[in-house]
């Protein structure tokens, strides 16, 4: 793996690329920001995969916290001409994080933060039961009065989409929206650096999303035909532009994009009202309001960040019109605000962009799992679990010993990796940790 070391123009800056330089036999470079952090093979191999595609533009670009993926890995860039991959995008379709600045400082907090974390436990629905049947514990049986405001406004596209694919109909979409999930989703009560309390949650589409991503994967290896047995890996097939199951599919990926974003507000909104109803606290204000339309109580001297990593938009590059696919990366324009969590037990980051060109204005969306979930679960023990998370109200069963922190990578070497991506404008150390 070569690198490339002189000084590069960044709009008026002079910065030292910080990226190693990949070539395969064909196709398109890979810039990767992963000095200093391991890129296991089989991630390397992906991306070789994904650059030797012939509608790829320029390079693709991976983040310090790229790993292995279905198809395509997680933590890479992806610009495209003519053409998208569904399972490039993921089936978490517009999974991301939001982050809101409290009033709050760790003083106004209690010492014992159970009943915080409680509060919020009760207040939005998580995990997944009754194999996500009626008995689901992570959906709603009666969502709030106001989501059905905010479902009323989805509705619609979700209607419009259905119409076209019936098998894309999914009864939880409705009570499934505001509610958290499972594997690395979570909410979380977090510090800054000069103790102002933060509330964090990550979370994405939900079922319904992953239902649209899962068909349409299908629909595109069907599209290709005989050309599917070409293609180094069949999760690479591709939807060819001036197609009818391109327009489908960018109709419901923008849907569910969309979804989640709501799906995050709900959250945040319900989370917010949960603390304040708590009596754990006293009162505060926030960057965002109490719910879906009730923005009208938040602090606009307060900081909130909504953002997708597992998405796509469509942006101009170098003079020209890209579809840009982030899966498992944050948009980084400069100025831009992103997130970019640590573990159950490590720091978490509010950044600002720098709108490197050459990452096609982007950066890491976490740390990035360092192994499988089934090697966590072999090699870590609830002990090691519960010394990784001291000092965090959190589970401490064998159930989350998957999402430990050993499980993933070391979240300082990931941001010194990129760190001509993004500025770290906060950082946050969680003190109560919500998981499905």
């Amino acid at each position: 793996m070569g690198g490339e070391g002189q000084a590069d123009g960044l709009q008026g800056e002079m910065t030292e690329k910080n990226y190693n330089v990949i070539r395969g036999e064909r196709g398109v470079p890979i810039k990767a920001w992963t000095r200093g952090v391991p890129l296991e093979d089989a991630a390397e191999r992906q991306l070789r995969n994904v650059a030797s595609l012939p509608f790829v533009y320029k390079w693709v670009a991976a983040m310090p916290d790229v790993h292995w993926g279905i198809g395509a890995t997680v933590g890479s860039v992806i610009p495209t001409q003519g053409a998208i991959m569904p399972a490039a995008v993921g089936v978490d379709i517009g999974c991301g994080m939001m982050a809101v600045e409290t009033s709050l400082d760790a003083k106004h907090l209690p010492d014992n933060l159970h009943g915080i974390r409680s509060a919020i436990e009760r207040a939005i629905p998580h995990g997944r039961t009754d194999n996500g049947g009626r008995n689901d514990r992570g959906a709603w049986r009666t969502p709030p009065a106001h989501h059905y405001e905010a479902w009323a406004k989805l509705n619609p596209g979700f209607e419009a989409v259905v119409a076209k694919h019936p098998k894309l109909n999914h009864p939880g979409a409705t009570t499934q929206l505001g509610t958290l999930g499972t594997g690395n989703h979570f909410i979380e009560v977090c510090l800054d650096e000069v103790e102002r309390v933060w509330f964090l949650l990550h979370s994405g589409s939900r079922g319904v999303g992953n239902r649209i991503g899962t068909y349409f994967i299908n629909v595109a290896k069907k599209e290709l035909g005989d050309r599917l047995e070409e293609l180094p890996d069949k999760d690479l097939a591709w939807l060819k532009e001036g197609r009818a199951a391109f327009a489908d599919y960018i109709e419901a990926l923008k849907w569910a994009q969309s979804y989640a974003l709501v799906n995050r507000q709900l959250m945040m909104g319900n989370m917010i009202t949960a603390v304040r109803e708590s009596g754990e606290t006293p009162g505060f204000r926030a960057g965002f309001g109490a719910g879906f339309g009730a923005e009208a109580d938040a602090d606009a001297a307060l900081e909130a960040v909504n953002c997708h990593h597992n998405y796509v938009a469509w942006e101009t590059h170098y003079g020209e019109e890209v579809m840009v696919t982030r899966k498992g990366a944050v948009r980084a324009r400069r100025g831009d605000l992103g997130i970019i969590p640590g573990s159950m037990g490590a720091r978490s980051y509010i950044v600002a962009g720098k709108g490197n060109p050459e990452s096609f204005e982007s950066c890491s969306h976490g740390a990035g799992r360092a192994m499988s979930r089934t090697e966590a679960k072999r090699r870590f023990t609830v002990a090691d679990h519960e010394r990784a998370t001291a000092g965090v109200e959190c589970r401490k069963d064998a159930a989350v010993i998957d999402e430990t922190p050993m499980a993933y990578k070391n979240i300082d070497a990931v941001m010194e990796a990129q760190k001509d991506l993004v500025e770290v404008v906060h950082t946050l150390r969680q003190v109560v940790c919500v998981k499905g």
